[in-house]
């Protein structure tokens, strides 16, 4: 099997790794309302490199549930443990602080909260609810957990009406036991196919790291898989190490192997692809459907659900 080429782990990134000192401004802004609404981001928990880049566009992705995840996913930087109870007053805060920004489009993701019997998907159609009745009202995007393959806790979510419900399935089948403890290739992949089956109107959106070991076959079979389960979106970016805790980068994708993958992926039949070393699953990702909109092959039936 061929593996990516790139440059290899080493003491220093690589230059197309390093970003610009951004604007102060409105990262500290935005750092402001989280702060005052009691609220938490995982582009702060999760240690994103993008977080002080997207801040200065005013953009921003919530993590709800808490800042502890009872799972121990080896490439993640969120707090492990015993969650600390949900917070009822979250879903009012967090929409105050989506019209406070002037977000026209939320992204909302969580912690994983095994430890309750919904998995969380009552406070997600809570949040939902709250920033739906805001006047105007974004556009909703929701970054799940697998919810322990409840179908019922999927449903609870989508009655509460997102636009674009996404769950990351991060790396090919043969790492999931190693990188992503807890969960399970095949029930995350189920998970996107049901929200088709559930309610065909809502876009799904999947995302993957590369630079974790895995093969250039073994990518694009999982993103057959994908394209299998009828999921519009998909966002490919590199693995970055967070900590010492966490697992070490195996390999650094070059920019020119991320577009072709993204070239590579259109042809698959995805309606939105977003591919490079810097891509995260909310990446930048407050205009989704703006290029899908912009493109003349999509049937009437996509332009409808994207205009709608």
């Amino acid at each position: 099997m061929a593996s990516f080429t790139g440059s290899r782990r080493s003491e220093r990134l690589p230059s197309w790794l390093r970003r610009p000192i951004p604007v102060i401004g409105q990262c500290s802004r935005i750092e402001t309302v989280i702060r005052r609404h009691k609220l938490h981001t995982i582009c702060r928990e999760g240690l994103c490199p993008n977080r002080a880049e997207c801040y200065s566009k005013g953009k921003v992705t919530f993590m709800i549930l808490g800042d502890v995840c009872t799972r121990g996913c080896r490439f993640c930087s969120v707090r492990k443990g015993r969650p600390a109870p949900v917070e009822a007053g979250e879903p009012a805060a967090l929409a105050e602080a989506a019209r406070t920004l002037g977000l026209r489009h939320v992204i909302v993701t969580s912690v994983t909260r095994d430890d309750l019997p919904d998995g969380g998907a009552g406070h997600y159609a809570a949040v939902v609810r709250a920033l739906r009745a805001l006047d105007p009202a974004p556009v909703v995007e929701v970054l799940v957990p697998d919810f322990e393959g409840s179908r019922t806790s999927l449903e609870t979510v989508l009655e509460a009406g997102p636009r674009i419900l996404s769950h990351n399935m991060e790396t090919v089948r043969r790492l999931y036991p190693a990188m992503r403890r807890g969960a399970d290739y095949d029930r995350s992949l189920s998970l996107l196919a049901e929200v088709k089956r559930i309610d065909k109107e809502v876009f799904t959106k999947s995302s993957f790291m590369l630079g974790l070991g895995e093969t250039e076959e073994e990518l694009f079979g999982a993103m057959t898989d994908l394209r299998g389960a009828d999921v519009d979106f998909t966002a490919l970016g590199q693995y970055l190490r967070p900590g010492m805790e966490q697992e070490p980068v195996r390999e650094y994708v070059h920019p020119e192997r991320f577009a072709r993958i993204e070239r590579e992926s259109y042809r698959m039949g995805f309606l939105e692809v977003t591919a490079g070393p810097l891509v995260r699953s909310s990446y930048q990702e407050n205009d989704t459907g703006a290029a899908v909109s912009a493109r003349t092959d999509v049937t009437p039936d996509v332009r409808r659900r994207i205009d709608s």
